[in-house]
């Protein structure tokens, strides 16, 4: 087909019936190492010190990966945070000790100083990261509220099946207590949290509001 000035053309039916040649798949075999590698540069530089050419070069990875990937350096954080808290609590594998209290304390785990040193200063970074792009606040509650308030909203209902606790015990305001004092501790306070801390948290606030009573803690 030809138009006036003797041009050839392609007609529409053609253009919009000519399939498309597929793009290529994202590889996403190397993200849990650029989680990981994006972790230890937070810790190290801060989040206005951080830049995702840094993140690459630790991971050995070409920018171009990481940003079509990731379109922020906020958003490969909070990525990373995720896959932190993530590993940290596993949703099929939570204790069964027979007590509420057993559970919970179960769920605490060892960490070294250097580990608590080093998460310090990644939540340091996040307050930062927050304090310049607030639209993150719901992804990073996601990331790391939302892991652990998960883990006890399955241990309160356990406990309520066996009737430790009572049927109209509100599961989903006391699954948020432990976790949001842990980060308001961690982000806002900017202190660490051990082992003394959580038990505390646990004896002290959430199996009172749960309506458990205590006549011998180990």
């Amino acid at each position: 087909m030809t138009d006036r000035e003797g041009v050839a053309t392609t007609p529409a039916e053609t253009v919009l019936a000519a399939p498309r040649r597929p793009g290529r798949k994202r590889d996403h075999s190397r993200d849990p190492e650029i989680l990981r590698c994006t972790i230890d540069v937070l810790a190290e530089t801060g989040f206005e010190g951080m830049t995702i050419e840094m993140v690459a070069a630790r991971a050995k990875a070409g920018k171009a990966t990481l940003y079509r990937r990731w379109a922020s350096k906020g958003e490969l954080v909070v990525d990373a945070v995720a896959c932190l808290k993530q590993g940290a609590v596993d949703l099929d594998g939570l204790p069964d000790t027979g007590t509420l209290r057993g559970d919970l304390v179960a769920m605490i785990k060892p960490h070294s100083i250097d580990d608590a040193e080093k998460k310090m200063r990644v939540m340091a970074g996040v307050v930062t990261m927050l304090s310049t792009t607030p639209e993150l606040a719901e992804a990073v509650d996601a990331a790391i509220v939302q892991p652990r308030a998960e883990a006890n909203r399955l241990l309160l209902r356990r406990a309520l099946e066996r009737g430790e606790i009572a049927a109209d015990t509100d599961i989903e305001a006391l699954a948020l207590v432990t976790p949001s004092m842990v980060s308001y501790r961690v982000l806002v306070l900017r202190k660490p949290v051990d082992r003394d801390y959580l038990v505390g948290l646990i004896d002290g606030v959430l199996l009172p509001a749960a309506g458990v009573r205590q006549t011998a803690r180990a």
